[in-house]
């Protein structure tokens, strides 16, 4: 599964955030692939992803509190 390294807006970035953590659920991508994907996601698009140390109300609203519990274990964000 390709993912892009920059996202022009948070709804395309929950999109992507979304489609690659059910494709791993789904065992259509590896456990590695998952966690490039993310931590790559996270390293290029921090800006769209997260404010004053939580996810953006875009991206909560969009990816749901499962996806941003998954999200932030590989990451290391601490609640």
């Amino acid at each position: 599964m390709a993912v892009k390294l920059f996202y022009r807006t948070q709804r395309d970035l929950a999109k992507a955030i979304n489609d690659l953590v059910d494709a791993y659920w789904l065992d259509t991508i590896t456990e590695e692939e998952l966690i490039l994907g993310v931590k790559s996601m996270y390293l290029n698009n921090q800006d769209k992803l997260m404010k004053d140390g939580v996810f953006t109300k875009v991206i909560q609203q969009q990816c749901g509190k499962r996806r941003l519990l998954l999200i932030m274990k590989i990451v290391g964000i601490n609640k």
